[in-house]
């Protein structure tokens, strides 16, 4: 990588993809021009009209197959209407406790750091000041309860930094407006 950067007349430009060091890294030290790329703190909402077992394929992949990358899942939002039933599904799933719907569960347990309302139904780490801000590029997923399409936009349009966010709904009206 150190390399690349310097390689003026072979390299027309660089785009770091990933954490927050390597982008710094090659904004500092490249000699070729860098467009600057942001981390991501990646949301995935999950609407009260999801198909349940979808959304927990989504969110296990957005986390663990690869958690130190830009686009890895930092936060899952769930619709109250079916955070009771879907929360101990991810839960199961993503520290490894059980199996779910007879898919090997995550191989590295998942720290899930949890809102107020998410651990009034989940055991987990009380979510910190901070948490819905923070890039963790780890198996780390902060976990929030919302009651409406409307908030959990409001939420992504505050602690998001845009790079990729989602929601699972069957609803076309909701996936719209989203």
């Amino acid at each position: 990588a150190a390399a690349m950067m310097r390689m003026n007349g072979q390299i027309d430009v660089l785009i770091p993809r990933g954490g927050a060091g390597l982008i710094r890294a090659c904004v500092d030290n490249a000699t070729v021009p860098v467009i600057e790329t942001g981390t991501g703190i990646c949301h995935v909402y999950v609407d009260r009209a999801a198909d349940l077992d979808m959304a927990l394929d989504i969110l296990e992949n957005a986390k663990c197959s690869r958690p130190s990358v830009c686009n890895a899942e930092e936060v899952c939002l769930v619709h109250s209407a079916v955070a009771e039933r879907f929360l101990p599904m991810l839960h199961a799933a993503l520290t490894g406790s059980v199996q779910v719907s007879g898919q090997v569960s995550s191989p590295v347990p998942v720290e899930l750091r949890l809102g107020e309302r998410a651990a009034a139904i989940l055991p987990g780490t009380p979510a910190g000041p901070m948490d819905f801000d923070t890039e963790f590029l780890d198996y780390i997923l902060a976990v929030k309860v919302v009651d409406s399409l409307e908030e959990a936009i409001a939420h992504i349009a505050a602690h998001s930094t845009g790079h990729s966010d989602a929601i699972v709904t069957r609803n076309r009206q909701a996936a719209q407006t989203f």
